[in-house]
């Protein structure tokens, strides 16, 4: 498990199964299970193991079949990303066929964020486009033939807005904002070199 507490609560955005959607969280755990996974209680599986880790309060939790050891960081002036990435199961968003009405097998890319900086909740969602843009780049650019895996999570956490100062809180996270193009060169890099590890270690 990799297990993240900033320290102060964080306004976070995720698509995690555990946490999902926006809202204040204190915590991020990403859990690495076992391939075929096939528990239909994870969202409480992940909030048992987050407890043993020491969580309290409300938090978000991804699960991957990749080894969380071998997570890759990258930095962009003050925009950091933490990637764990499997990508044995593969394939572009829009392929033809009907989708699953139920879990997934766990590949999953796992994209992490955090900006220094208040994000609006449209800058918030904005972010959330940006990285998985930068996210498919990466994919392109590592000779992976896809636009991610099925099971694919992202997660921004975004500085509290201060008291009294709306101004200070940004309002855009698009790839050519101050922001959000930091945190595309950083998610980029990030899962660049996670996708490449894993690619060279065969899975």
């Amino acid at each position: 498990m990799l297990f993240w507490r900033p320290g102060a609560e964080r306004r976070m955005i995720s698509s995690a199964l555990l946490g999902g959607g926006l809202g204040g969280r204190g915590w991020v755990l990403n859990v690495q299970v076992p391939p075929g996974y096939a528990r239909l209680d994870a969202e409480r599986h992940l909030a048992e193991l987050a407890g043993r880790a020491g969580a309290e309060g409300p938090g978000v939790g991804l699960m991957t079949a990749a080894r969380v050891l071998d997570r890759c960081l990258a930095v962009d002036e003050g925009v950091e990303a933490l990637v764990t990435a499997g990508i044995g199961v593969h394939g572009w968003a829009a392929a033809p066929g009907a989708g699953s009405g139920g879990p997934l097998p766990a590949g999953t890319i796992n994209i992490l964020v955090s900006v220094p900086v208040a994000l609006s909740d449209a800058a918030l969602v904005n972010a959330v486009a940006t990285a998985t843009e930068a996210k498919v780049q990466a994919l392109r650019d590592a000779g992976v033939d896809a636009s991610g895996t099925p099971t694919d999570a992202v997660c921004v956490a975004a500085a509290p807005p201060p008291p009294g100062r709306p101004a200070a809180v940004e309002p855009f996270a698009g790839p050519r904002s101050l922001w959000g193009a930091r945190l595309a060169r950083a998610v980029h890099r990030a899962t660049y070199l996670a996708c490449t590890r894993t690619a060279a270690a065969g899975g």
